[in-house]
């Protein structure tokens, strides 16, 4: 399986947002969920509109570690309610074209990704790149990386440092002006 990588640069975070409205704004809120919660992929998928409708906090259980989760939405509340206008309490939020009221799948968020990330030329990116670029921009934005693991219910700091690619981005400095 190739590592993915978070999407460091805000610019091109914002290129993302561009090209996925591109195919529709369930594409747009998929990535914006992603990048703005950290939740993994597979979690964002099972939710529908009751999950989000009316509440300023998502709660579920997590499908990986089986623990409660409660993540905080206001900075995407109203977009959110804009995408869900018309919509059933019970409809997925990111309902596939095929069948009735049927999330999309993991593949096809894989595929959806990819397919914006090859026309803007990005390497390493697939469904965890959201988890991973919210992690980032958190830490860099706070440095707090025991609330960040406490987010992601990573068991140590180093495990956290690592999944984020801050770990890299440190090695990396440190080889840029290295030369015998």
């Amino acid at each position: 399986m190739n590592t993915v990588q978070p999407i460091r640069d805000k610019k091109t975070i914002e290129a993302m947002k561009r090209e996925l409205l591109k195919s529709g704004t369930r594409d747009y809120m998929l990535f914006m969920l992603g990048v703005n919660t950290g939740l993994r992929i597979s979690d964002i998928l099972k939710l529908k509109v009751s999950d989000v409708k009316n509440k300023s906090h998502i709660t579920l259980t997590e499908d990986k570690t089986d623990k409660a989760k409660r993540i905080k939405i206001n900075g995407l509340k109203q977009e959110l309610d804009n995408y869900i206008d018309g919509l059933q309490a019970d409809d997925y939020l990111f309902q596939s074209q095929k069948g009735d009221n049927k999330p999309i799948t993991r593949i096809q968020a894989y595929r959806i990704l990819n397919k914006a990330a090859d026309k803007l030329k990005l390497d390493e990116v697939g469904t965890h790149t959201l988890r991973k670029t919210f992690g980032y921009h958190f830490y860099q934005k706070t440095k707090d990386v025991a609330l960040l693991q406490e987010l992601f219910n990573h068991s140590a700091p180093s495990v956290t440092l690592r999944y984020i690619g801050i770990n890299q981005d440190i090695m990396d400095k440190a080889m840029d002006d290295f030369i015998l």
